[in-house]
C-alpha cells in the first residue's frame, strides 16, 4: 500500500509535477494571521481573501467544522482551506483542534483531489497552533487520502509543522 511521503521543505512550494493541492487547517471563527497561513499569504493573496469572504457570508454557505474550499492560486495548484479547528488557543484553554472535523474535511478533499487528478501537499496539519498530535492526524490522512490512491507529501519545516 502507498504511504505518506515525508520531506524537509516548504509546503507552499510542492515538489511534484502535475495538479497539486496544498492542504491546511483553518479555524471556525474567521481568524487568519498566525502559523502556516502567513506563509500562504506571503505567496498568494487568494486563499486568505477567499477564506475571509467565505466566513463573512457563512449564513449562506457551508462554512463550519469539516468544510473545505479549494482556491486556485496557479494553473495546476490549489490551496484547500479546511475548517478543522474550533476557535483559537487562548491562555490555558484546551486545544482547538477537532479531529472529527479534520477527518470530514480530508474525506471531502479526497473527492476534489481525485476529480482534479491531484497530489496533496501539507504541513503536519492540525499540529501547530491547533495543538493536535500527529499520531492522531496521520491515520486520518492515510485513511481518507492515501488509501484512495491520492499521493500525499508532508513537509517538515525547520521549526516543525502545523
Amino acid at each position: 500500500m502507498p504511504e505518506i511521503r515525508y520531506v524537509r521543505g516548504d509546503a507552499t512550494a510542492p515538489s511534484a509535477k502535475g495538479p497539486r493541492v496544498i492542504a491546511h487547517v483553518c479555524n471556525d471563527i474567521g481568524g487568519w494571521g498566525k502559523g502556516f497561513v502567513l506563509a500562504l499569504s506571503r505567496r498568494w493573496p487568494e486563499p486568505e481573501a477567499d477564506f475571509r469572504a467565505w466566513h463573512r457570508d457563512r449564513a449562506h454557505n457551508d462554512f463550519g467544522l469539516g468544510a473545505v474550499r479549494l482556491v486556485r492560486v496557479e494553473r495546476q495548484l490549489w490551496v484547500a482551506n479546511m475548517i478543522g479547528q474550533r476557535g483559537i488557543r487562548t491562555g490555558s484553554e484546551g486545544v482547538p483542534v477537532r479531529y472529527e472535523a479534520i477527518d470530514t474535511a480530508l474525506g471531502r478533499l479526497a473527492g476534489e483531489a481525485a476529480r482534479l487528478g491531484a497530489s496533496v501537499h501539507m504541513p503536519r496539519i492540525g499540529c501547530g497552533l491547533a495543538g493536535g498530535k500527529w499520531s492522531r492526524v496521520e491515520p486520518l490522512v492515510t485513511e481518507r487520502l492515501v488509501r484512495r490512491g491520492i499521493p500525499v507529501t508532508v513537509y517538515d519545516h525547520g521549526e516543525g509543522g502545523g
